[in-house]
């Protein structure tokens, strides 16, 4: 578990000094990720790097792992803080959130994002 908490820490670290390339160095090529801002899903480096290329230039988001887990299907489960500005510095979204790997190899191969803070009507969203 400490090398997974490693490689993704590291990801962490490059998505939030905005270094899409060490990023991607670290996950699968044809890597499965969620698009959170417009919807969907991106597979492959090119469409990540499209994803992050468009989301970098409309949010500042950051993200800090809080804490490592596995799951019942040996994924690895990050409770992550979520901090989301807009690009003027307004603080946009302030939450944790589930973010859900599964590796292969030493490579990410697909993340998924649960909410883990309820809406306003209670629901999770």
């Amino acid at each position: 578990m400490r090398e997974l908490e490693q490689l993704l820490r590291r990801a962490y670290d490059a998505f939030n000094r905005r270094d899409i390339e060490v990023a991607l160095a670290l996950m699968h090529h044809d890597v499965d990720w969620p698009n959170a801002m417009e919807g969907g899903r991106e597979h492959g480096h090119e469409a990540v790097r499209g994803y992050w290329t468009r989301q970098f230039g409309l949010i500042d988001s950051h993200v800090e792992p809080q804490r490592f887990d596995t799951d019942e299907k040996n994924r690895v489960v990050v409770d992550v803080l979520q901090i989301v500005r807009s690009t003027s510095g307004d603080v946009l979204s302030d939450r944790h959130v589930q973010h859900i790997y599964t590796l292969r190899d030493g490579l990410i191969v697909r993340m998924d994002v649960a909410d883990t803070q309820p809406s306003l009507d209670g629901s999770l969203s």
